[in-house]
């Protein structure tokens, strides 16, 4: 037992607090919805619209998990087997940008790349062809969801295929393997173990898509159940309808969670001799010239749309956009919900992480403590099961009968958007905490240093870097939202996302650019400056 009496108390009692705030909070949203006097909910739950909406949904979700996998596992193979070459390591990186981009910033890429007046269809138009790609619509969404998931699925492959153990190459070289028995015996049996997971994840991520299905769906042929819900309310004022919608929200990510849940986990361990993994195939040139064919496509996929929001964005006027009322309005708009979420996820994940610690410090943990520590470990993905959006429908309609909703705005999408960034702020933290505590805890119980004396002395000098890093990053993540306040922004509460919609809902698209552009390089910014924090605080 490394903590003191008092320590375990105050660590579980965070962490039952933490708890039982987000659970009030994502509570009384659904209760609202559930309880909400309306006679017609049930027959807009069977509806015909609510099925062809459903219908719509999963199908987008399955398409673009499809090309999704499909396409990365071409691009994890090709980097796979090309180990060393100039600028590698910076595709790689380049994958994990669309990941943290904001997803507007991202769609306006896209349509400054495909778009009616895009780079690709003004190429086509100079070869006689009149606009030939629409990227309104299933295409649209399809393109766009490839664009961020692609990347994703290709960055988890390569991992796995580069856990393979050297011997395994070294053997399929001494044995003159061909390149379809390498696959079969070595490559396919790493990705069939992960490719479950991942296509998961996707179709999960698809399946609960909101802005990129927003900005290109392209009308009600093309909308997913939470756009039809933010529909209802934003332009019908359907209540009966959104919550018909919201409950079945609910019940296709529960059922979707529950499916990612009875996946089988990867299994990552190898007997190995602990050699420098070195491949010795793809060496002739039909093999080169396809991998790099293979990269360079993907690279130019993903860097032609953050060229195009770059490029569009300093032809617009950023010295005005910039020094506009509007802009400066809404910049300290976001900037305080963002500080304030990203305060509030900070907080909330050291009091789940040091409620889990003291759990298992006791020395016989009950039945209680154990469910307790699992109800915590699954808090950070509560938002998975119950969307943003369906979290503000419920306080939407909670709250109207008080007057102006507008008035409790901010505070509700500083917690809805704390809520979103909690899982990966819990990324970061938890294995930093961790590596910490297993160097630590020992010496500190030795010396009799805690409470906060070791806060001061011993835990704060290491932990201020990954806090800072997990601060930034929920502040950029929060930045670029643009579901949390889509239902509640208005002229009293206008964000950098909503600016940037607004703009381009009224086909100022220049001023969209420019926005975009600047709410890019703050919310890079941010991430920079949570990269130099993490790096100081690992290594000092």
């Amino acid at each position: 037992m490394l903590l003191t009496a008092a320590e375990r108390r105050r660590g579980i009692s965070g962490g039952v607090i933490s708890l039982v705030a987000i659970a009030l909070f994502v509570g009384i949203a659904v209760s609202a919805l559930l309880l909400w006097d309306a006679p017609e909910t049930p027959g807009r739950l069977f509806s015909a619209y609510t099925a062809r909406i459903l219908q719509f949904t999963l199908w987008q979700a399955a398409l673009s998990t499809l090309f999704s996998v499909c396409l990365a596992l071409p691009v994890a193979l090709s980097l796979a087997r090309r180990p060393r070459f100039v600028g590698r390591v910076w595709i790689v990186r380049l994958m994990a940008l669309p990941m943290g981009l904001p997803v507007l910033i991202g769609a306006l890429g896209l349509i400054g790349i495909w778009g009616r007046q895009g780079a690709v269809n003004g190429l086509l138009s100079t070869l006689g062809l009149e606009q030939p790609i629409s990227i309104y619509g299933l295409n649209g969404i399809l393109l766009a969801h490839v664009f961020f998931n692609l990347p994703l699925a290709a960055r988890l492959f390569l991992v796995a295929l580069e856990r393979q153990p050297a011997e395994y190459w070294l053997l399929s070289s001494s044995l003159g393997m061909k390149p379809l028995s390498i696959f079969r015996f070595i490559e396919a049996p790493a990705l069939i173990r992960v490719v479950p997971g991942i296509a998961g994840l996707i179709f999960m991520l698809c399946a609960t898509s909101f802005t990129l299905v927003l900005i290109l769906g392209g009308g009600p042929a093309a909308t997913t159940l939470e756009v039809a819900i933010y529909q209802s309310l934003r332009f019908d004022f359907d209540p009966p309808r959104a919550i018909g919608l919201a409950v079945l929200q609910i019940a296709v990510t529960g059922l979707i969670l529950a499916a990612l849940a009875f996946l089988p986990a990867p299994d990552g361990t190898h007997v190995t001799a602990g050699r420098a993994t070195r491949r010795f195939d793809g060496r002739t040139w039909g093999a080169r010239l396809w991998d790099g064919s293979t990269i360079l496509a993907t690279t130019l996929f993903l860097v032609l749309p953050l060229a195009s929001i770059f490029l569009a964005g300093i032809k617009a006027d950023l010295w005005r956009l910039a020094s506009s009322p509007a802009f400066l309005n809404a910049a300290y708009t976001s900037l305080s919900i963002a500080l304030l979420s990203g305060l509030l996820a900070v907080s909330v994940a050291l009091a789940i992480i040091h409620a889990r610690i003291a759990m298992r410090d006791l020395r016989h943990p009950g039945m209680l403590a154990r469910g307790l520590a699992a109800m915590l470990g699954a808090t950070s993905s509560l938002v998975l099961l119950v969307p943003p959006v369906v979290i503000g429908t419920g306080w939407f309609l909670l709250l109207r009968p008080f007057g102006d909703v507008s008035r409790f705005a901010p505070a509700l999408v500083a917690v809805i958007n704390m809520l979103m960034a909690l899982p990966f702020v819990m990324r970061v933290l938890e294995p930093a905490i961790e590596d910490h505590r297993r160097q630590t805890a020992r010496l500190a119980a030795s010396l009799g240093i805690s409470g906060f004396s070791r806060l001061r002395r011993i835990d704060l000098p290491f932990l201020i870097g990954p806090v800072l890093t997990a601060l930034s990053f929920a502040m950029a993540l929060s930045l670029g939202d643009l579901g949390a306040v889509a239902l509640f922004g208005s002229t009293e509460l206008t964000t950098l996302p909503w600016l940037v919609y607004s703009r381009l809902s009224s086909y100022r698209t220049n001023d969209a650019d420019g926005l975009a552009l600047l709410l890019g390089m703050i919310c890079l910014a941010l991430t920079i400056l949570g990269s130099l924090s993490r790096r100081k605080g690992y290594d000092g």
